[in-house]
C-alpha cells in the first residue's frame, strides 16, 4: 500500500526554495497524470545521457509506493543499460509565465518532480502487457481497451523497465513576481500569463475516412479544450 506522504531522501530533498516542496504523494501522482513525457537521466559509457520518453504510472504497482514504467525498443542501448543502475527521472509542467518589473525577478509558475531509483527489467509477460496498456492509456485514457491485443513479435521487440515511486520529490511555484519595492513604486506593469496544453481539430487518417472518431479520442481532445 503506497504511503500518502512523500519522504524524500537526501538525494531528492529540496534545498533551494524548500518552501515550495510538496509532501503529499497525491500531488506527485496528479503531476505525473498531467504530463505527457518524462526525461530519463543515466550514465552510459562514462558520460551523462538524458532521454525524453512516454511513460506510465501504476500507483498500486508491485514496487515500493507504486511503479513507474518506461518502454522502448529492445535495440535501444539506453533502455538495455537501465536495469540494475541508478536512474533519475524528471517531469515539469509549466502553468504560467511570471512577468516581473525586472529581468531578475521574471519566473515561471510550475510543478516539477524528481524520481531516483534502480531500473527493474519487466520480464513477466502479464506485467509487460499491462504496462504497455498503461502507456497507451496515459496518452489517451481508455484507448488500450479499444485496440487489438499485442502481437508476440511486438512484445519481443519492446523492452519495459520499472522503477519504484518511493524516492521522489515534488516542487511547485505559484503566485506573482517578487519585485523590489522601488520597481513597484515606479508604476511598471507586472503580471502572470497562464499557459495550458490545447488540442487542435482531430485529423483522421486518409485510409480511415469512413470510420467515426472513437469516443476515447473525442474525450481526450475535449479534455485539452
Amino acid at each position: 500500500m503506497p504511503t500518502s506522504h512523500l519522504s524524500p531522501s537526501d538525494r531528492t530533498t529540496i534545498r533551494r526554495h524548500n518552501d515550495r516542496a510538496r509532501l503529499d504523494r497525491a500531488e506527485l501522482l496528479d503531476l505525473l497524470g498531467s504530463v505527457l513525457i518524462c526525461h530519463v537521466g543515466m550514465v552510459r559509457d562514462g558520460h551523462p545521457l538524458v532521454i525524453p520518453t512516454i511513460f506510465a504510472v501504476d500507483p498500486d504497482g508491485p514496487d515500493l509506493d507504486g511503479t513507474l514504467y518506461l518502454h522502448g525498443s529492445v535495440a535501444a542501448r539506453s533502455l538495455l543499460d537501465a536495469p540494475d543502475q541508478e536512474l533519475c527521472v524528471t517531469w515539469t509542467q509549466v502553468d504560467a509565465l511570471v512577468l516581473a518589473r525586472s529581468g531578475f525577478h521574471h519566473s515561471m509558475n510550475y510543478r516539477s518532480a524528481v524520481l531516483i531509483g534502480v531500473g527493474r527489467l519487466v520480464d513477466d509477460p502479464e506485467e509487460r502487457r499491462r504496462a504497455l496498456d498503461l502507456v497507451v492509456d496515459h496518452v489517451v485514457p481508455g484507448r488500450s481497451a479499444t485496440l487489438r491485443g499485442h502481437h508476440r513479435k511486438e512484445l519481443a521487440a519492446t523492452a519495459v523497465v520499472a522503477l519504484s515511486l518511493h524516492e521522489a520529490s515534488v516542487k511547485q511555484r505559484t503566485g506573482f513576481s517578487n519585485d523590489d519595492k522601488a520597481d513597484i513604486d515606479a508604476g511598471v506593469w507586472s503580471g502572470v500569463l497562464p499557459l495550458r496544453l490545447a488540442a487542435d481539430e482531430i485529423v483522421t487518417s486518409a485510409d480511415a475516412a469512413d470510420v467515426p472518431v472513437p469516443p476515447d479520442v473525442v474525450r481526450r481532445a475535449q479534455a485539452f479544450g
